[in-house]
C-alpha cells in the first residue's frame, strides 16, 4: 500500500507544472498565422494586392468634360451708368407783393394749376381807394394845364399888343410845364394804384404742382414789391413738364465723353436712357443738354443735366432714377456669360482650350452688361475657344474633353440694363 501510494505521489507531481505550458504556446501560435492570413485577406479585399494595383494603373481616369464656344462679336458702344436726382426747370416761392388780408384761396394743396390761374386775393379796397385818388389827382392837374394853357395865351396876346411884357410871358411858359409835369406825375401814380390793385388777386406765373399753402384766410399778409421788407410765403409752385435730371460724371468718363466730342465734331450723347428705382429697364428718355464748365476738386466730378419729358406729370422733383449714357461710339467687342468670366484679385481671367485640349488661363478686360452677357473689350481673339461651362473642372494646364457650346444674346435684357 505504502509504494502504490508513493508511485501516485511520483505521477501526479511532474506532470502538475509543463502541461499548460505547451497549450499556451500552441494557442499563440495558432492565434498569430489566424491573424496574418485575415489581415492578408482584408489586404486583398481592400485592392490592396499586386493584381488589383496593375489593374487600377491599366485604367485611365477620364478627361472632365466642359463647354467651350467663340466668343460672340457685337458693335457695342462705350456706355457709363449713372445715378441722378429730379429737380423742377421753374421753381418759384409765391409772396405777395402787397400788404393786406388775405380773403379767398382758389386752390387744393398739390393741385396742378395752369399758368394765369387765380390763387389767391388779398383784399382789395384799400387799393381801389387808392387808385381812384390818384384819378383824382389826375383830373386836377389836367384842370391846371387848361388854366396854364390860357393863361399863356392870353400873355402872348397881350404881349403883341405892348400891354405885357416878356416876362410875363415867360412865367405863363413856365406855369403850364409845370402843370404838364403835374398830370404826367398824376398819370404814374394812377398806373402804381392799378399795380397794386391787380397784385391783390395772385395768380399762377407757370403751370406745374403748387405745394401746401402757408397762410389762411383772415390773415394779414405783409407784402412789397421791392422785397425790402419781410415778406408773407404764400405758397410753393414748381413747374413738372420736363424736368431736370442732374448727374455727376467722372473725371475719366469726362475725359472720354470729351475727346469722343471732339473727334466727331459735336454732341455725342444727345440722348440718355433712364429708368426708375422701382424698374428694371429704362423706360424713359432724355436728352443731355448741360455740362457744367470745371471739375468739383473736392469730388474729382463734373455736373452735368439731361432734360426729362414728363406729360403724364407721374416724375417729381426730387425722385432719383438710373440712366445710361453712351460716351464712345460703337467698336467691336467680345461677349461672354459672366459665369465664365473669374476674378482673380484684382485681374479677370477666361479659362481657354488649346488645340491640344489644354487649358489655359487668359487675362481680360471687361466692360458692362449688355444683353445677360459680359463685355470682354480686350485679352480675347475670335478663334479662342472659352470655357463657358464646367469653370471648376477646368485647371489651367491640364487637359480636359471640349464639347460645342452656343452663347445667347438677350436683347431684353439689353433693354433692362
Amino acid at each position: 500500500m505504502d509504494q502504490i501510494t508513493d508511485h501516485s505521489k511520483l505521477e501526479r507531481e511532474p506532470l502538475d507544472e509543463p502541461a499548460p505550458r505547451r497549450r499556451r504556446g500552441f494557442i499563440w501560435r495558432t492565434g498569430a498565422v489566424s491573424a496574418v492570413v485575415a489581415l492578408g485577406f482584408l489586404f486583398a479585399y481592400l485592392g490592396f494586392g499586386p493584381h488589383k494595383a496593375n489593374q487600377a494603373a491599366a485604367v485611365p481616369t477620364p478627361a472632365p468634360q466642359v463647354t467651350v464656344s467663340r466668343p460672340l462679336q457685337r458693335e457695342l458702344d462705350t456706355r457709363a451708368g449713372f445715378l441722378g436726382q429730379f429737380s423742377a426747370i421753374d421753381r418759384v416761392e409765391l409772396r405777395a407783393q402787397v400788404g393786406g388780408t388775405l380773403t379767398e384761396i382758389h386752390f387744393k394743396d398739390g393741385q396742378i394749376v395752369h399758368k394765369g390761374d387765380l390763387l389767391f386775393v388779398i383784399d382789395p379796397r384799400p387799393y381801389e381807394i387808392k387808385l381812384a385818388q390818384a384819378k383824382a389827382a389826375l383830373q386836377t392837374a389836367q384842370a391846371h394845364v387848361a388854366l396854364a394853357s390860357t393863361q399863356l395865351s392870353r400873355a402872348q396876346s397881350l404881349k403883341r399888343n405892348d400891354y405885357a411884357t416878356q416876362e410875363t410871358v415867360d412865367q405863363r411858359t413856365s406855369d403850364q410845364d409845370a402843370s404838364q409835369a403835374e398830370v404826367e406825375d398824376a398819370k404814374a401814380r394812377v398806373r402804381d394804384a392799378e399795380l397794386d390793385l391787380e397784385y391783390c388777386r395772385v395768380l399762377a406765373p407757370f403751370t406745374g404742382r403748387i405745394g401746401a399753402r402757408q397762410v389762411s384766410i383772415g390773415s394779414l399778409i405783409a407784402g412789397s414789391r421791392a422785397a425790402i421788407s419781410p415778406t408773407t410765403s404764400l405758397a410753393t409752385l414748381v413747374s413738372l413738364d420736363p424736368l431736370y435730371l442732374d448727374f455727376d460724371m467722372s473725371e475719366s468718363d469726362f475725359l472720354t465723353f470729351s475727346r469722343e466730342r471732339a473727334r466727331s465734331g459735336g454732341p455725342l450723347a444727345s440722348q440718355v436712357l433712364i429708368g426708375l428705382s422701382d424698374e428694371n429697364g429704362f423706360t424713359r428718355k432724355g436728352t443731355l443738354d448741360f455740362i457744367d464748365n470745371s471739375l468739383d476738386r473736392s469730388s474729382g466730378t463734373i455736373h452735368a443735366r439731361a432734360t426729362v419729358p414728363n406729360p403724364d406729370l407721374f416724375l417729381a422733383p426730387g425722385q432719383f432714377a438710373r440712366l445710361r449714357v453712351a460716351i464712345a461710339p460703337p467698336t467691336q467687342a467680345f461677349l461672354l456669360p459672366d459665369s465664365a468670366v473669374v476674378l482673380d484679385q484684382s485681374q479677370h481671367l477666361v479659362m481657354t482650350v488649346g488645340p491640344d485640349a489644354t487649358v489655359k488661363p487668359k487675362i481680360v478686360t471687361t466692360g458692362d452688361l449688355r444683353g445677360g452677357l459680359r463685355v470682354i473689350r480686350s485679352g480675347l481673339d475670335a478663334n479662342d475657344r472659352v470655357v463657358i461651362d464646367g469653370l471648376v473642372r477646368a485647371i489651367p494646364g491640364t487637359k480636359v474633353a471640349p464639347q460645342d457650346g452656343t452663347i445667347h444674346y438677350d436683347a431684353a435684357a439689353d433693354s433692362q440694363g
